[in-house]
């Protein structure tokens, strides 16, 4: 069972997120991010996390320019999903990530709760690991999961961001773990991005819900002001963590692309096959029920963990 959690950032921004206790003494953290027009509660990403939750706490989280609301499944935000730069999603990250670490007792905090109402924090903006947790607000007592290796799922742009963070703080991130995950953060066509450099705003429809999503000029400029940090490929060759992308077979061929060449930059980086499996593994939302393909990318992802944290059975 899930339990809800809120970093409130201000008045009108706020990560929301769940918390998965692991099944047995826990052995490490596990972050999973979603991908564009993507959402904490998205069809497998429970179930997933349910399911990944054995020797790691397991967490989900809404970026906070994802475009869902307070309802967690309808995009009623959509000005801010315009504006949702990948700044914004590892500055989420970040946040997220500090508050996991520097706030006292965060995971005895959710689990004395009444499980139903989310548990409320502030961050602090100390950033980072504070593995010795030795401010005052730590007296006599440590954050146990400070102590623990940090890894990041992420499906899609989620895999992107999760490199990206990894790559930026590569002391802090035990490995990687992309599910089907770009490599190339321009994302857009050139018809879109036109538009929203001449109009300032763009618009893409949402197969699923059938909404026009607003895609705002900000979105390009970040990623033309940050075209070395962004450069996954690149940034890759000489990265040091461990990484496996965990592709279906049938996933778009442009994603599978960009998996060969980020394997082709770093002789480390593992790719994982799997057979059947198309961009979600074949899951849809609402979710209706798992299928082998999604099954072979969990096993796969705890395989990857069990080699790197040391299981309790």
């Amino acid at each position: 069972m899930s339990i809800p959690f809120r970093i409130v950032l201000d008045e009108n921004k706020a990560i929301r997120g769940d918390f998965y206790p692991a099944a047995s003494i826990s052995r490490g953290v596990l972050i999973i991010s979603h991908g564009f027009k993507g959402f904490k509660d998205w069809g497998m990403f429970p179930y997933a996390a349910e399911r990944l939750a054995k020797d790691v706490d397991v967490i989900t989280f809404n970026f906070t320019h994802n475009g869902v609301g307070e309802d967690g499944e309808t995009f009623s935000e959509l000005d801010k999903f315009a504006k949702n730069t990948y700044s914004c999603e590892l500055d989420d990250l970040s946040t997220l990530i500090s508050v996991l670490t520097d706030e006292f007792d965060f995971k005895n905090k959710l689990l004395s709760s009444d499980k139903m109402q989310p548990v409320i924090f502030y961050p602090n903006h100390s950033r980072g690991l504070n593995l010795l947790n030795t401010g005052p607000d730590h007296a006599g007592s440590a954050n146990p999961l400070s102590k623990l290796p940090f890894f990041l799922l992420g499906h899609s742009r989620g895999a992107g961001v999760s490199l990206i963070y990894a790559l930026d703080h590569p002391s802090e991130i035990a490995g990687v773990i992309s599910w089907n995950g770009i490599t190339q953060v321009d994302i857009f066509d050139e018809a879109t991005k036109k538009k929203m450099r001449k109009e300032g705003r763009a618009y893409l429809t949402n197969s699923r819900t059938n909404q026009e999503m607003p895609l705002d000029k900000v979105i390009l400029d970040d990623i033309e002001a940050r075209q070395a940090d962004y450069n996954i490929v690149e940034r890759m060759r000489g990265a040091q963590f461990p990484v496996v992308l965990i592709q279906g077979e049938e996933d778009y061929a442009h994603l599978r692309k960009g998996s060969k060449k980020l394997v082709d930059s770093n002789s480390c980086v593992s790719w994982i096959q799997v057979p059947g499996g198309n961009h979600t593994f074949g899951a849809v939302h609402p979710f209706q029920g798992t299928t082998d393909a999604l099954e072979k990318a969990i096993e796969h992802t705890l395989e990857f963990l069990r080699q790197r944290v040391v299981p309790t059975a």
